[in-house]
């Protein structure tokens, strides 16, 4: 039986880039997203390119039931799904209490709900066959939480610690789970709002083509987290050294517009 690997939020930015040197590597994937011109274009690419097994199927993953729906339909396919990349995030910048709260609901069933339940119900699923790697995007501010991304940053810090915790109860179930934790990636993620802020002159984005080479190599090879770059490493250690009340004035400093 073909193995797959389903990557969420594959049809831009970093899961696309996984996509495509997952491909080159000979895995099948299943693409998830919204955009079904994106993914038809991607699947036929990568078809032809290296000769692999491409599937997709739209998906929006801040609906209710969105992993279970999917789940179900994969199973009802009959294909085994061995590695899995939840992918799928977005987030957003502004004044917590002037921001919709439908919107805040939307990041957080993409961030949190849906990686959840993919992590849960195929994660059960390799633990079952003793094999399988799951890997969960994290980020930045996954340790360094900025004013004005108060919801996203929340959110990436519920995937970091969700991984760890549950990577350490997957241990002997031949299952790995792992966390990619990158810094500011040049993707359509960004809003004309997040490109004016101190923190995006200050540390410049990395292409989402070095971060996603970073993501094949955590998946297929490594263990734990990874933070992507030497600068976000540092950055990411400063809270540790630094009192709480100054961090906070000097996040909240980078966070504003210039």
């Amino acid at each position: 039986m073909k193995e797959y690997t389903l990557i969420t939020g594959a049809s831009s930015g970093i899961g696309y880039e996984m996509a495509k040197q997952l491909a080159a590597k000979k895995h099948n994937l299943i693409l998830v997203a919204r955009s079904q011109d994106k993914l038809e274009k991607l699947q036929n690419e990568l078809k032809q390119e290296f000769g692999i097994e491409v599937l997709f199927f739209l998906y929006d993953l801040s609906e209710p039931n969105s992993a279970q729906d999917l789940y179900n339909e994969i199973k009802q396919h009959k294909i085994l799904v061995t590695g899995l990349v939840n992918n799928a995030g977005f987030g957003d910048y502004g004044n917590f209490m002037e921001m919709p709260l439908k919107k805040d609901e939307e990041m957080i069933a993409v961030n949190i709900t849906s990686l959840l339940g993919l992590t849960k119900l195929f994660g059960a699923d390799m633990a079952k066959a003793r094999k399988g790697r799951i890997m969960n995007v994290a980020s930045l501010l996954s340790f360094l939480p900025f004013p004005y991304y108060s919801v996203y940053s929340a959110t990436k810090s519920f995937v970091l610690a969700f991984t760890e915790t549950v990577s350490a109860e997957m241990q002997g179930t031949g299952v790995i789970i792992t966390a990619l934790c990158p810094g500011t990636v040049e993707t359509p993620f960004h809003t004309a709002a997040m490109r004016k802020t101190k923190a995006m002159s200050a540390n410049k984005p990395m292409s989402a083509v070095q971060v996603a080479k970073a993501g094949v190599e955590l998946f297929l090879n490594g263990e734990g987290k990874k933070i992507v770059g030497s600068m976000n490493w540092f950055l990411s250690n400063i809270p540790r050294i630094t009192p709480d009340k100054i961090m906070m004035k000097i996040k909240k400093n980078l966070a504003s517009i210039k």
